[in-house]
């Protein structure tokens, strides 16, 4: 039998019916994506991924270490290697589900920071003409800066971009203050209906909404110069199974990274 393709779209909206993530409780499931780096190299990823939490550049600052040898979701970390299980903005995607807010996944990019204030997107690839995750691809790519955004405030981030209906805006309003006191905080812009977000059109009767991608953990990994592979979308877990960076960082003992 041949196998079908599923365009990314797709795989947006079926991980996103599995999101039952409640950002005023805190519990529920999240999508997750899954990083792998070098056992060795764990504590100093850990803590290039806890500076670009606290610069406000990720969706959350929870995360989930796998060791080598360990399985998730069917999945068995290599020996030698370390698994970083970390907050896929999709979860943004569910959570809009959850509160009956229409929206229509529209691609992922890179996107333009001047002065900390984001600008423009300066790379899309729309979710309904790829089966590759597009932030998985321009990390491939190696066009981000998340580094230099970081250290200037000026540079590039991956973000992606949905739409919602507009009359919905009151309800996108009251989750974004919902999202403030929680741990997914990756909100990046919200636009006006019927106008462009970032240059990028909406569909008439519908307003942008930005998530800074997941992704950005790992950029800033690889831009730091470890080697890292990731896989978007991984799966969902339960967000009890995570932990804040913070506190990971702090329980990680030196020799334990194996």
């Amino acid at each position: 039998m041949t196998p079908f393709l599923m365009f990314v779209n797709h795989q947006i909206e079926n991980y996103a019916m599995q999101v039952t993530y409640d950002p005023v409780s805190g519990k529920g499931r999240v999508v997750y994506n899954l990083s792998l780096v070098r056992a060795g190299d764990l504590p100093a990823v850990l803590e290039v991924i806890r500076v670009t939490c606290l610069s406000g550049v990720s969706s959350s600052d929870l995360v989930r270490v796998v060791r080598g040898g360990e399985s998730i979701d069917g999945y068995t970390v290599p020996e030698g290697q370390a698994g970083i299980c970390t907050v896929c903005s999709v979860t943004l995607d569910g959570i809009l589900l959850q509160r009956g807010i229409p929206f229509h996944p529209i691609g992922g990019g890179v996107v333009e920071i001047v002065d900390r204030i984001p600008r423009r997107f300066t790379h899309l690839i729309h979710f309904d003409e790829t089966t590759i995750d597009p932030t998985q691809v321009l990390i491939a790519d190696e066009i981000s800066s998340v580094g230099e955004v970081i250290r200037t405030g000026n540079g590039t981030v991956l973000a992606n971009i949905r739409e919602c209906h507009m009359e919905a805006e009151s309800a996108v309003a009251e989750l974004l203050d919902d999202l403030a006191g929680s741990r997914f905080m990756g909100v990046l812009e919200v636009g006006l209906p019927n106008s462009p977000i970032l240059g990028v059109p909406v569909s008439p009767q519908y307003m942008g909404v930005i998530a800074l991608g997941g992704t950005n953990l790992i950029a800033a990994v690889r831009e730091a110069g470890y080697p890292v592979s990731f896989l978007a979308m991984r799966g969902v877990m339960e967000v009890e199974e995570m932990i804040a960076i913070e506190q990971q960082v702090a329980v990680l003992e030196p020799g334990t990274a194996g």
